[in-house]
């Protein structure tokens, strides 16, 4: 009798792991068609939203929201990306480490953009990018200058992030002392704690 071998299935995550985008201009109504528009998006994970944002400061530009409910931007969909084995605890400890790359005032509409960011998290997350369509745009480059509203650009973002008081979370930086996504314990220091160091330290 002979045994068969069946190849191993490769073993996937039980969490899921979602990429909510948002339109920043009225003419992604036309361009969503066409695999163009300009995006913001955000990475949901145990609940929570990450995204990055632009301000002044050399701190980080790393910052959590309400699932699909970041103000100043219009929600369009959420795609699932893949899923991770990750808890909670470790997913902060993720974006603390990546906050010393991301900081405020590296922010940059078409080299280093929130989709840039989601694509790095939903790969250390998952193993897989961020559909090509959503950051087409940035990686046209010199394409996106003559294509994007004159309108919308770096400053324009910074703008739409400080009215709405930096989506509410900025101040916050990941609730690193907050008991909302963890048990009660000592606070670790926050993002803001560690960038101020890290730049003390250079």
């Amino acid at each position: 009798m002979l045994c068969r071998m069946m190849p191993k299935k490769r073993k996937t995550g039980s969490l899921p792991v979602f990429l909510n985008v948002y339109d920043l201009t009225p003419i992604n109504g036309y361009a969503y068609w066409l695999g163009l528009g300009v995006y913001h998006s955000g990475v949901q994970v145990h609940g929570v939203e990450y995204a990055f944002g632009a301000h002044d400061h050399a701190l980080s530009g790393i910052f959590e929201v309400e699932p699909k409910q970041c103000p100043g931007f219009t929600y369009r969909k959420s795609i699932l990306i893949g899923r991770t084995d990750l808890s909670q605890k470790d997913v902060r400890s993720l974006m603390e480490k990546l906050s010393e790359d991301y900081l405020g005032n590296t922010y940059h509409l078409i080299s280093k953009n929130c989709n840039h960011f989601c694509n790095d998290v939903c790969i250390r997350l998952t193993g897989k990018p961020i559909p090509s369509w959503v950051n087409r745009l940035a990686r046209l480059g010199l394409l996106c200058k003559c294509v994007l509203p004159m309108a919308l650009n770096e400053t324009t973002v910074r703008r739409i992030r400080a009215e709405n008081k930096i989506c509410e979370a900025e101040k916050k930086k990941l609730r690193s002392d907050s008991n909302r996504y963890e048990s009660p314990k000592p606070a670790p220091p926050t993002l803001s704690a560690r960038s101020r160091s890290s730049s003390s330290r250079s």
